[in-house]
């Protein structure tokens, strides 16, 4: 994506919402400034025009492929230890209502970084200075809607057509103003969806996708036993552009769902990867319900625990593989597809390719679907059907791959998985069918002496080998970025941000944040030529923080409490 020349109007903050640069415990942080508006923190009081060059990071997954591989060359092995904080933001010190953990993929547009936090709120800062521009708050009838849901994670918003979009928890569709982060439109996704309400078990986590004039969304709940769906909306006014959603199962008391009181999961929980040259739509999707009991759903429980292609503007079927047969193990295929032009045996090839929680990678055609690389296993793989005394399964219900998303570096010719090695002992249903949940079974503690540990694994497309396998010191729950020069970035469950030389695997750089847990990829942009690199951290302590080239090298502090459980690796 190249660079772009844009005049600007850059926003002088109302005095009431500016956040000064000062410094907190030896790193630029920015003061907080709380809002009380119910909608939005509207910021500019006054402008002057300024010329920048900008190098985007537009998307969630930067590209609509999902490389998540910037072509900015400013950050080099060799200068790489010379990053450092330039700003911070503190989501609580900015507004004490913020919800504990974040999940948020940055995104940077035009010199404006906007990052989603738990419950939905949403910031746009100046993505060089850290300065608010503005901040956006859901209704009363969110608070309402969302009382009683466990999971409030977002993974960020797209921006398009001047407008910020993102999907709420509570199962509705919102644009924002871009400039003034004031309300413009909102719709019920049911309305044009049936069913998809939080009574139902539905909730929003994931970023929607912009293509072509629509917005393109799926939904989280397999786990409380919903219908699967992907679903088009018009970006102009969120009017459906689809004549109907495609649901990933049948319905239920249909084909394999006939004897099942449950709607047979399935759900769309990542971003989806959109081919510009053919209109092609890839995602993921996730576990059959019930998820760990298989008695009531017989056969392969298509399409659930696969990667499905959907022509964009219809949402008619074109090919679909499963990674997972009948799965009793909540292996969903949940991560957001990448579509790669990669050198295989010698030749380009255009490939989907798609890590699973199952721990397995997978590469196909991406017009016909035809396997290339099948089922190539990067963690300890041993899963068992559940019994009644219990089993240890390999890799684990959080993975494998979970929604961290992948890489891809074409001159080194590697995929780079993030992956999780933490077994879980899973005990089989044993009650009546009747009175079976929508989980389907228990998860109990893992025996004493296992510690979970993370990998980044290295795939040669050329051979669909294993270059390189390194242990993380924790989970991959973030994934990564890279760049032109040969880097790939990722940050660790402990809140330590790495960077390492995709080539060799080697770690040229690190640095611990002070925050409790890195569970999002960073994002690389560029202003006037100066890369910047931003991440966000989650639990007790959600922050955005923003490296670039000169910047503070003081180290934060880990946290003491690694947090596992639900914000680690729910839908």
């Amino acid at each position: 994506m190249s660079n772009k020349t844009l005049t600007v109007a850059s926003a002088i903050l109302a005095a009431s919402l500016a956040l000064s640069a000062c410094t907190k415990s030896n790193n630029n942080e920015a003061s907080p400034s709380a809002s009380t508006s119910p909608s939005a923190t509207a910021s500019a009081s006054a402008s002057d025009s300024v010329s920048h060059t900008y190098g985007n990071f537009p998307s969630v997954n930067f590209d609509l492929g999902s490389t998540r591989h910037v072509p900015y060359t400013q950050i080099t092995k060799e200068n790489v230890n010379d990053l450092g904080i330039v700003w911070t933001a503190d989501f609580k010190a900015i507004d004490s209502t913020i919800a504990n953990g974040n999940q948020s993929f940055p995104i940077v547009q035009d010199g404006v970084m906007y990052v989603s936090t738990s419950k939905n709120n949403v910031f746009a800062f100046d993505a060089v200075s850290g300065k608010v521009i503005w901040q956006w708050k859901p209704d009363e009838a969110f608070k309402e809607n969302t009382k009683n849901l466990y999971i409030v994670s977002n993974r960020g918003v797209v921006v398009a057509e001047g407008k910020v979009y993102m999907l709420l928890l509570d199962n509705r569709v919102v644009s924002i103003d871009a400039k003034t982060g004031k309300t413009v439109n909102t719709t019920v996704i049911a309305d044009a969806v049936d069913g998809v309400t939080v009574d139902n078990g539905y909730y929003e986590t994931a970023a929607p996708v912009y293509y072509n004039g629509n917005i393109y969304i799926g939904s989280s709940g397999g786990d409380n036993g919903v219908r699967g769906f992907v679903m088009a909306y018009k970006a102009s006014d969120l009017s459906p552009a689809w004549d109907a959603p495609f649901w990933t199962v049948p319905p239920k008391g249909q084909d394999w769902l006939k004897n099942n009181k449950f709607n047979g999961g399935g759900t769309v929980w990542c971003p989806v990867t959109i081919d510009e040259e053919t209109g092609m739509m890839y995602f993921g999707t996730g576990n059959p319900a019930p998820d760990m009991y298989g008695e009531d759903r017989p056969g392969a429980n298509p399409y659930t625990d696969s990667v499905v292609a959907l022509d964009s503007k219809t949402g008619k079927l074109i090919w679909a593989n499963q990674e997972v047969s009948h799965d009793l193990w909540d292996y969903d295929a949940a991560s957001t597809p990448m579509l790669i032009k990669a050198q295989v045996n010698g030749a380009e090839r255009k490939l989907v390719v798609h890590g699973g929680k199952s721990g397995e990678w997978f590469a196909w055609d991406a017009v016909t679907g035809e396997t290339f690389y099948n089922a190539v296993a990067f963690s300890k793989i041993d899963h068992p059907e559940p019994t009644k005394e219990g089993v240890l399964i390999y890799p684990g219900v959080w993975g494998g791959q979970n929604y961290a998303p992948e890489t891809y570096d074409p001159e080194s010719n590697y995929v780079l998985i993030p992956g999780i090695e933490s077994p879980s002992f899973v005990t089989g249903y044993d009650g009546k069918p009747e009175e079976v949940t929508a989980f389907g079974t228990t998860v109990g503690e893992t025996p004493a002496g296992i510690v979970p540990y993370g990998t980044v694994t290295a795939i040669d497309m050329n051979t669909g080998k294993i270059a390189y396998q390194n242990k993380t010191d924790h989970e991959m729950r973030g994934g990564f970025v890279s760049t032109a020069t040969g880097l790939a970035f990722y940050g660790e469950l402990n809140g330590k941000i790495r960077a390492i030389e995709i080539k060799t695997g080697k770690i040229v750089w690190e640095f611990q944040a002070d925050g409790d847990n890195i569970m999002a990829p960073p994002a690389i942009f560029t202003q006037d030529d100066k890369a910047y690199m931003a991440i966000t951290t989650g639990g007790k302590k959600p922050k955005v923080l923003v490296f670039a080239l000169g910047g503070d090298k003081t180290q934060g502090t880990s946290s003491e409490e690694i947090q596992h459980g639900i914000e680690n690796g729910g839908h």
